[in-house]
């Protein structure tokens, strides 16, 4: 294109120059005389067009020249700041609030600048200009504050997140209609940040100025998803006038978790208890069992809510069948463990499994926190230095993202090397007690497999079938005499099978390639990995090999061979030159 010869740029103005950033055909028209601080025909200065446009250099030389920051220009009235925030140029934010920049101005609509940032949903300018001093809870000319526009304008969650973590209000009225930023989510049906609101303390009772609470805007907008939402956490709250007992149980969260852990207890037994009724009717045994599948899934379907489902079911599920295998292994297996090592290992596997379980739950996992002064030093720090990107930073906990940090969306923290969030441990694991973690699942898998090797005991030494039957005839004479050892067996082949898979992989992942299961699953997000073409993992920064990926895991030390990295993954932002070397050594490798 003719951009790119030098001699055409003789010919432009100087607005076209500075759009472009032709810096010294702007500085040549400025020497020859022509007024940093004139409009031009659409009431337009060179400073906003130098703003919109990103450059920096010229801004700063225009600047110099003293062009006013504060200027107002274009159809809406808007200084350069509002242009630069449009755009989402933070540099550029950064360069005009140095210079003196009033982010407090409004445009013609009445729009400070945090008012435009949350509208273009440029959630780093945001954190930025309230780490400067915005007030998060300013008003535009309506009494409508970021917040509102951000439930209302944008369905992206970053920009309520920051405003959320930012200490934004989240009951606060607009002047003109009196809604709240939860009425205004309604009203564009932004189902992204409902919950974000309601669980910061939405007022779900406030009115706007016809009477209306959120619900009755969501029922006005006939949509089911937010209805059905409000109305749960309003009988969660006790906001609404139960009917009857039995709502008022539904409402109650502690109950359906208390629930949870009796249908999963219930139905564990049950289905062993009908295969052991003494009936010879199959036929008989199978109706029963359908009918009990019914029943559950019915008390299920009334008292049991996706929530629980996700997480506190599969605890559920853990503990229920931890107890009935130990039951049974004391009913019934035990008088047929006469090896000295079954008992051993027994005690062994079953104490390493408990103390890890209770470990992997109990033991913070690596969260990330940050005294609200620190976030706000370290914001504009990274802004002011160029190194504030949506990457770098949590929208949510609003800190600098460590390396290999990531935010838990289960538990709404940051968590220092992330790997994965764990309903069976009812815990994130991260950096803290991911040990722990694989500590239990070998344990886990050495008592499954114990118990395994403990039925078959039972069978050949505790049942009275004729050692003349062979294959399918013996098989189905054992399920006839002891049923419900058939089906704990069978659960322990069902858990020991996919404790196994997750094991290897962990270990294949820890020890083999050096990432987490998080790394793994979303290497082409990160700058720092190697991917393939289709985003798969080929080399991590952090593998230093089979032998030290061992030792800097479980932190093994052993006479001068083996030393460990010892590394606080909550505060480390840079790779140490020994990730360095591999990251380099592994590139030239691959090429």
């Amino acid at each position: 294109m003719s951009f790119c010869n030098p001699e055409d740029h003789r010919s432009w103005d100087i607005v076209k120059a500075t759009q472009y950033g032709i810096v010294a055909r702007c500085k040549a028209l400025i020497e020859a005389g022509y007024d940093v601080r004139t409009h031009d025909s659409d009431n337009i200065t060179l400073l906003h067009w130098a703003a919109i446009n990103n450059r920096l250099e010229l801004a700063r030389y225009y600047i110099s020249l003293g062009a006013v920051v504060d200027v107002l220009g274009g159809d809406l009235m808007a200084t350069p700041l509002h242009w630069a925030i449009r755009e989402g140029h933070l540099g550029m934010v950064v360069l005009l609030i140095q210079a003196g920049a009033d982010p407090c101005l409004r445009d013609a609509e009445g729009c400070a600048a945090i008012h435009v940032a949350v509208q273009c949903a440029h959630t780093p300018i945001v954190a930025y200009l309230i780490a400067k001093g915005t007030d998060p809870d300013l008003h535009d000319a309506n009494g409508k504050t970021p917040l509102m526009w951000a439930t209302w304008r944008t369905f992206s969650v970053d920009p309520t997140r920051t405003l959320l973590s930012m200490y934004a209000s989240v009951n606060m009225k607009d002047m003109v209609q009196h809604n709240t930023p939860l009425h205004w989510a309604c009203m564009s049906q932004n189902t992204n940040v409902i919950m974000l609101l309601v669980q910061a303390g939405a007022d779900l009772d406030a009115k706007n100025d016809k009477g209306e609470t959120p619900l009755d805007i969501a029922r006005i907008k006939k949509n089911v998803w937010i209805t059905s939402r409000l109305q749960m956490i309003r009988r969660e709250r006790g906001l609404d006038t139960q009917t009857n007992f039995f709502q008022t149980l539904v409402s109650n969260k502690t109950f359906r978790q208390r629930t949870t852990f009796v249908v999963t207890f219930f139905s564990m037994f049950c289905v062993g208890f009908i295969l052991e009724l003494s009936t010879p009717s199959w036929l008989s045994k199978m109706v029963l069992c359908i009918f009990c599948y019914l029943l559950v899934h019915g008390i299920s379907a009334f008292l049991i809510t996706q929530n629980e489902t996700m997480f506190i079911l599969p605890l559920a599920i853990s503990i229920a069948t931890k107890f009935w295998v130990y039951c049974t292994a004391f009913f019934y297996y035990w008088p047929y463990i006469y090896a000295p090592i079954g008992v051993i290992c027994f005690f062994l596997f079953s104490t390493g499994m408990w103390y890890f379980f209770y470990k992997s739950i109990k033991t913070n996992p690596g969260i990330i926190t940050m005294a609200e002064d620190q976030k706000k030093g370290a914001i504009v720090h990274l802004a002011e230095t160029d190194g504030l990107k949506l990457g770098n930073i949590c929208s949510s906990c609003l800190i600098i993202k460590p390396l290999r940090s990531k935010h838990c969306s289960v538990t709404n923290r940051c968590v220092a090397k992330f790997d994965h969030y764990c309903p069976w441990v009812f815990n994130t694991i991260g950096a803290e007690n991911h040990p722990y973690f694989i500590g239990y699942l070998v344990c886990l898998l050495g008592i499954l497999s114990w118990h395994i090797y403990a039925a078959f005991q039972f069978w050949q030494y505790g049942t009275p079938v004729s050692t003349d039957l062979v294959g399918f005839e013996r098989i189905w004479s054992i399920m006839k005499y002891s049923p419900w050892v058939v089906w704990i067996f069978l659960n322990c082949v069902f858990h020991s099978t996919w404790v196994c898979v997750l094991l290897v992989c962990q270990l294949y992942q820890i020890i083999w390639l050096g990432v987490t299961t998080n790394e793994r699953m979303n290497a082409g997000r990160y700058h720092h990995f190697h991917t393939s073409q289709h985003g798969n993992l080929e080399t991590s920064p952090f593998n230093r090999g089979v032998v030290a990926n061992f030792a800097d895991f479980f932190q093994i030390e052993l006479c001068g061979m083996l030393k460990p990295l010892k590394i606080d993954w909550k505060s480390k932002m840079e790779f140490l030159p020994e990730y360095k070397n591999v990251t380099i050594r592994k590139s030239h490798d691959h090429i």
